[in-house]
């Protein structure tokens, strides 16, 4: 059974705000003290980054309205398949820079589908 776009959509807003909370309060010094956050930013990144290549798969179309969708997916690959090279400072600053950017683009895509 083939899954609803919108649930990939879906996965990636609430991986996203799930960032957002856990490092809320944080600056990269602390989080840079912190492995339980970086645990945690960083599995919701690989799950972001999935769920975007699930649905590239899937609508091809939608999945190109994502920007730097393969830059996403490439980030996910290298904190599974690279993840003794990991750079802290490289996680937050996408934290901080990119990851508002991919909730302003996924939220009106699920506002759209209903």
């Amino acid at each position: 059974m083939q899954r609803d776009p919108r649930a990939f959509l879906w996965d990636v807003r609430e991986s996203a705000l799930a960032i957002e909370s856990f490092t809320k309060g944080m600056d990269a010094e602390a989080y840079a003290a912190n492995p339980m956050a970086q645990a945690a930013v960083e599995r919701k990144f690989e799950i972001i980054g999935e769920a975007l290549n699930q649905l590239s798969k899937l609508d091809a179309g939608l999945a190109a309205r994502i920007p730097d969708l393969a830059q996403i997916v490439a980030f996910r690959n290298q904190l599974i398949h690279g993840y003794a090279t990991v750079n802290t400072g490289t996680v937050w600053n996408i934290t901080q820079t990119a990851l508002p950017a991919l909730l302003q683009a996924v939220q009106p895509l699920l506002d759209e589908l209903g």
